[in-house]
């Protein structure tokens, strides 16, 4: 071979891509696998990491018909991409509570998303009010919540439409991996551990009906009625104790992306003692449930020193 020769094939722009596929004994076609160059950015232009990118599929097909609730208080800043989301899934319904809205919040979707339903409250009554408030406005069989101040992506949330639509009742976020160690957790990560732990469900960890997104199928909602949704833990409880298939289906960091509000930040804040309080009368109502113990007679002190002593 001349030199000439080959330094006219490593001159060809496409030499490199016909080699590999002579090495990798590929019998298609060059031109199948050819990767096109990227075309130049303009100034200004931010660069993607295309390989980060999830698209959703555009021909998602679901048994049942399925519904989101958004749940938001003040949320004119992300309202919209939460929502750009949400329509990218096969919904019938997308229902926006206004929780005590005081800025743009409504005025952005009704411009920029018409065919979502509106619920205004003028008072400000909290997001679980906002989701019992909500799920009474759709007969979807798959109800999804979300928060209008964490805009998550469509690939992110198409799980808990499907796992539901497949036959689980609850689809819960599953948060294990993006907790700290049990030695660092809060006080409410604690709560809902316990309170899985006292059902039986120690697999579940620290997922729960407190955090978002998450899913529930027409089943439980008719068996429990939307109005329990007010107290997420007690609903979580009761799913359980009637037997609905609950599962931790898809993680979700919501911890880092959570917007920090003057009622949800520092330790023993007002929204941390609201959601405990939640978890205490959701223990109360599995105790009325499940009897004085799930887990059978509570040993007295006695017995318990008795069993320590004979070891």
């Amino acid at each position: 071979m001349s030199r000439e020769y080959g330094r006219g094939k490593r001159d060809d722009p496409s030499w490199g891509s016909r080699r590999v596929q002579r090495r990798q004994g590929s019998t298609h076609s060059m031109h199948s696998r050819r990767i096109r160059k990227p075309a130049p950015r303009g100034k200004g232009t931010t660069e993607v990491n295309l390989p980060e990118i999830q698209k959703v599929p555009k021909d998602i097909l679901l048994q049942g018909t399925a519904a989101a609730v958004v749940s938001a208080c003040n949320e004119e800043s992300t309202i919209d991409r939460a929502l750009s989301e949400l329509e990218k899934l096969p919904l019938k319904d997308i229902i926006v509570v206004l929780n005590g809205c005081t800025d743009g919040t409504r005025s952005i979707v009704a411009k920029h998303h018409p065919g979502v339903t509106l619920v205004n409250l003028p008072d400000r009554l909290g997001h679980d009010v906002g989701r019992a408030v909500g799920a009474r406005m759709t007969q979807a069989d798959i109800v999804l919540f979300v928060d209008g101040d964490l805009p998550i992506p469509a690939s992110d949330l198409l799980p808990f439409l499907q796992a539901v639509d497949q036959g689980t009742d609850v689809a819960l976020n599953d948060l294990g991996k993006h907790l700290p160690p049990y030695a660092r957790q809060d006080s409410v990560t604690r709560c809902k551990g316990f309170l899985n732990r006292i059902l039986r469900r120690p697999d579940l960890g620290a997922s729960s009906l407190t955090a978002v997104p998450h899913a529930l199928s027409r089943r439980v909602l008719d068996l429990l009625g939307p109005a329990v949704l007010a107290v997420p833990p007690k609903a979580h409880a009761m799913a359980v104790l009637y037997g609905m298939m609950v599962t931790a289906v898809h993680a979700v960091d919501v911890l880092k992306t959570n917007r920090k509000r003057t009622f949800n930040t520092g330790k023993g804040n007002v929204m941390e003692q609201l959601i405990v309080g939640d978890h205490a009368e959701a223990l109360t109502a599995v105790f009325q449930v499940a009897g004085a113990s799930p887990f059978g007679p509570v040993p007295t002190r006695i017995d318990v020193a008795k069993g320590r002593n004979a070891r």
